[in-house]
């Protein structure tokens, strides 16, 4: 069933695609079959991550930037993270609602994720879907962000480019500073530059990339203003993406990233490994024997880590 999927997947079937979605983020044990046929098909994608505050209009802006790639006839994959439902548990598919002019485009793929209580702005299995949609052969992947405000810089690892989202009003560029958010974007994108204080909005992002250490070579983020609601600006946009692309191959920063990427989730999927064996085993009660001992102060927190490890290793 899982090579047929796969064989499916990889001819376009969306149905298998979203099939083997699901198996990352259900975490199923096929998926790590799945992992290792896929492994030697990606590489090729380019990942596109948008990140901001709610209300900035990352999801309208990411259906835009689907529409500019479609037009150069690239097949487009989107990973939308929504927050989870309180009542079920899954996405909320905000995102689906407002990207319904593609749900129609065979070359465009939508999924919506939901976070978990995964901190960062992102979901746990966002790395492995991304690696199917890679293998899958889509030329441009978007990574939206759930929206949560001053926790989103993980999306960071995860792209090749980071888009930063901003919305013209008092303290927003001030809130990117505290958030971090202004040391991991690559492009800086003011949307709605209609609305009063766009004009400040920039000249104050502009302030605090100029207060930035960098040296020579090192990419300097742009600033690029947009209405994603009426398309002006995206080609701007697209045309910075692609100039960020190119920097990151002469300079070989997008082999390190994606190397970076790459430790990053082996380092999350062995310690998941790790946490399931040590306390993820139906009635394994010596993670309980040493957290009492640790509580009677007959052991130290690190002994009974050691103990812990050395008794999953065995």
């Amino acid at each position: 069933m899982t090579e047929e999927a796969i064989e499916r997947a990889l001819a376009g079937d969306a149905r298998a695609l979203a099939r083997l979605v699901s198996l990352a983020e259900d975490g199923a044990p096929e998926l790590r079959a799945v992992m290792k046929a896929l492994a030697p098909l990606t590489g090729g994608a380019r990942v596109v991550g948008l990140t901001g505050a709610p209300g900035v209009g990352k999801s309208t802006l990411t259906a835009a930037l689907v529409r500019a790639y479609r037009e150069r006839g690239l097949r487009v994959g989107v990973l939308a993270v929504d927050p989870t439902s309180p009542f079920t548990g899954g996405a909320l598919l905000g995102d689906r609602v407002r990207m319904q002019d593609h749900a129609t485009d065979p070359g465009v793929f939508i999924r919506s994720m939901a976070s978990r209580g995964h901190l960062g702005g992102l979901a746990a299995a966002t790395p492995q879907a991304l690696r199917v949609l890679d293998a899958a052969g889509f030329g441009v992947v978007l990574i939206e962000t759930v929206g949560v405000g001053q926790a989103e810089v993980e999306v960071a690892s995860l792209a090749d480019t980071t888009l930063v989202l901003v919305a013209p009003g008092a303290g927003d560029a001030v809130q990117a500073a505290k958030a971090g958010i202004l040391e991991v974007g690559d492009i800086f994108v003011v949307n709605k530059r209609d609305n009063p204080g766009a004009q400040e909005t920039v000249r104050n992002l502009r302030t605090m990339i100029a207060m930035a250490a960098r040296g020579p070579g090192e990419w300097k983020p742009p600033i690029v203003m947009t209405t994603a609601t009426a398309g002006e600006g995206i080609t701007d946009l697209a045309a910075a993406v692609d100039a960020h692309g190119s920097w990151l191959d002469s300079s070989g920063e997008r082999g390190r990233r994606r190397r970076a990427r790459a430790r990053e989730e082996v380092a999350a999927i062995a310690v998941a490994t790790l946490r399931q064996r040590v306390g993820g085993l139906p009635g394994d009660s010596r993670l309980d024997e040493l957290a009492a001992r640790v509580a009677a102060g007959e052991l130290d927190p690190y002994s009974a880590a050691d103990e812990l490890v050395a008794t999953a290793s065995a």
